[in-house]
């Protein structure tokens, strides 16, 4: 994340220095949201590769990382395993309810945890949450609930803006960094 164009408030900071867990729903906000279904019913989506690394990175800085998405998609099991998430919800009807449930399982507050999502279905764990993020695209009524806007679009590197502000904020950031630059 180019923090020189993009000014982050001390509130966003402390929020994302509190956080152990991110959680991300998927189509919207890990892709672009179009949903691709070829003539056999299978679906089809696009990830950004800049995306996974930011998650990989988070991850070995020590922060979870979870998935809370409505739809049920193999494509998305292989995204988590591929990218170490180890929390996975799909098929999801209520999300706050999965929300309460990761929190129950991970012993953890709802201000250590992130929620990043696009539609009205992801405000109730959104306002729950410690750090509530969305993306350019998501839903006019659900951005006045962020605290946080990415910069980049939904499925172009928008998670990859998060995970780095939280390991910025977290002062972890230099060390993930430092094993590509030495």
């Amino acid at each position: 994340m180019d923090t020189k164009n993009t000014i982050i408030s001390k509130e966003v900071l402390a929020r994302a220095k509190k956080i152990k867990c991110v959680v991300f729903d998927v189509d919207g906000v890990m892709t672009d949201g179009a949903l691709g279904i070829g003539d056999d019913g299978q679906e089809y989506k696009n990830f950004h590769s800049l995306d996974g690394l930011g998650m990989k990175l988070l991850k070995a800085s020590g922060v979870h990382l979870a998935i809370i998405t409505g739809r049920t998609s193999n494509v998305v099991k292989q995204r988590a395993e591929t990218t170490g998430i180890a929390h996975f919800y799909q098929g999801v009807e209520d999300k706050l309810e999965a929300f309460n449930d990761l929190l129950q399982k991970m012993h953890l507050q709802a201000d250590e945890v992130a929620f990043m999502g696009d539609d009205v279905v992801d405000a109730p764990a959104m306002r729950r949450c410690g750090l509530a993020l969305t993306v350019p695209s998501g839903h006019r009524l659900l951005k006045p609930h962020a605290h946080y806007i990415t910069e980049a679009q939904a499925g172009r590197g928008a998670v990859r803006e998060i995970c780095e502000l939280i390991m910025q904020a977290q002062g972890t950031f230099d060390a993930q960094m430092a094993q590509f630059f030495k």
